[in-house]
């Protein structure tokens, strides 16, 4: 195979990516199964090092600071893995505040209409009060 700027290799010899398609849910949910596990694979040393801490200094406070540091990790490797990539410029969004139902509905009044007299020679019209919508 050529290397050259017609197929659009970089200086690595690897193919430049040519489409804006989005990375597909497969990859990204891999990504996320990886940041998950390596996030929880410092639960169990920090777990291991606080009983390895307390029985070499007998000192209950520095194995309880490396427990506390421990408990939040599940919360966070869950928030982490679950959060999706950043959306793009050109990703619509799919928030329509024309069909925001109100709190309290009422019901539907009719607009007041102005005063309309017959238009007639003699006389001026009335002048108009008309509501705007």
């Amino acid at each position: 195979m050529k290397h050259g700027e017609e197929l659009s290799f970089d200086d690595d010899g690897r193919p430049v990516l040519i489409t804006r398609a989005a990375i597909p849910y497969e990859e990204q949910h891999r990504e996320r199964v990886r940041k998950y596990l390596k996030i929880m694979s410092f639960r169990i040393p920090a777990l291991l090092l606080a009983a390895g801490a307390y029985g070499i200094w007998h000192n209950g406070l520095i194995s309880l600071a490396i427990l506390v540091a421990s408990i939040p990790l599940p919360w966070i490797a869950v928030l982490i893995a679950n959060d999706r990539p950043p959306r793009t410029a050109e990703e619509p969004r799919r928030f329509d505040n024309r069909r925001k139902i109100p709190l309290f509905p009422t019901a539907e009044r009719p607009a007041l209409q102005g005063y309309r007299a017959p238009i007639s020679q003699a006389e001026p019209a009335p002048p108009r009060f008309d509501v705007p919508d």
